[in-house]
């Protein structure tokens, strides 16, 4: 495991977004949806620099408003639909170090689409995976809302468990018997700077789970997923790190 030399916060926000369009400048409750993910890397102790990684000038600007760090514009071939994460935080580590000579040891990945976040959950995450020298990253999880043992997909017109490891006939087994499954939630990837670049992945093998309280596992991909978002910060019955409008620089 690394030193803890340099925490990079990344969160990644392209413009693009085809279920709700331009969703990462938004306002969530009063602040653009990227906001909320700022504000939990620099509520963090622990963090070092909070980047936004876009390929589009106005959040860039929104970033910089609301106290990250934006000092490139991601190329547009890195903000397409299918994009995966890995050329993204490549790309970013990357420039990093030819411009800025910035080797973090330990990167963060703090989605946009799951804005809930308790306080303190940065840190937590970050010093599980410190703590655990085999392993190659962590993720947040939570118990799922239904066991994937029950869920199935259709071959040549007929239905076929998803999993096949629960034994006979799981999808026919009282849920109490079902072993237990986790779901990963995007409030926080603790990723070492050897996972990305050496092993060529945002994950490696071993990955260390954190446990999140399932009240804050909303993931924003829809409009009703939004509307259930707003309703949760309206009601003020979960803790957040909330965001606040202030300068990169103050």
């Amino acid at each position: 495991m690394p030193e803890l030399s340099g925490v990079l916060a990344l969160i990644p926000a392209r413009g693009g977004s085809k279920s709700i369009p331009r969703k990462n400048a938004l306002s969530l409750a009063g602040a653009p949806l990227l906001a909320w993910s700022v504000a939990a890397a620099r509520e963090s102790r622990l963090v070092s620099r909070t980047l936004v990684s876009t390929d589009d000038p106005e959040i860039r600007e929104l970033a910089l408003a609301w106290g990250a760090e934006a000092p490139f514009l991601r190329p547009a071939e890195l903000a397409r639909d299918d994009t995966p994460d890995l050329p993204v935080f490549r790309h970013a580590l990357e420039w990093l170090a030819a411009e800025e000579g910035f080797l973090p040891g330990v990167v963060i990945q703090l989605r946009p689409t799951s804005p809930l976040r308790p306080p303190g959950l940065v840190d937590a995450a970050l010093r599980v995976l410190l703590s655990n020298p085999d392993a190659d990253s962590l993720r947040t999880v939570c118990p799922p809302a239904q066991t994937p043992y029950k869920m199935w997909r259709v071959e040549r017109g007929f239905l076929v468990p998803l999993l096949q490891d629960g034994g006979p006939e799981p999808y026919n087994q009282p849920r109490q018997r079902l072993s237990g499954t986790l779901w990963q939630t995007g409030h926080v990837d603790v990723i070492p700077r050897a996972t990305l670049l050496s092993k060529h992945s945002m994950t490696g093998a071993r990955i260390a789970p954190f446990l999140v309280d399932p009240a804050y596992a909303i993931d924003i991909d829809t409009e009703e997923q939004w509307r259930m978002a707003e309703q949760l910060v309206e009601r003020q019955q979960l803790e957040l790190v909330r965001p606040e409008l202030r300068s990169a620089v103050d």
